[in-house]
């Protein structure tokens, strides 16, 4: 099971889909195993289009967790 500092939560108002390396993502061809880090600079959330950049870690550095800390 991948720990919240590996999964990454898209920050997009109204979407918050999470990326969850153990799981992949079937809609963008991502096979299970894929760290959010390793995918392409060009990968999109699934559900809103948003690019990588707008995707923050549910733990640790950088997370929202963080800033609330």
């Amino acid at each position: 099971m991948a720990l919240p500092k590996d999964m990454y939560q898209c920050q997009v108002h109204n979407c918050g889909y999470v990326y969850d390396p153990d799981k992949g993502e079937p809609k963008t061809n991502t096979p299970p195993g894929t760290a959010f880090k390793d995918l392409p600079d060009d990968w999109a959330c699934p559900f809103c289009q948003a690019s990588k950049k707008s995707f923050r870690p549910l733990a640790g550095p950088g997370s929202v967790a963080e800033e609330e800390g």
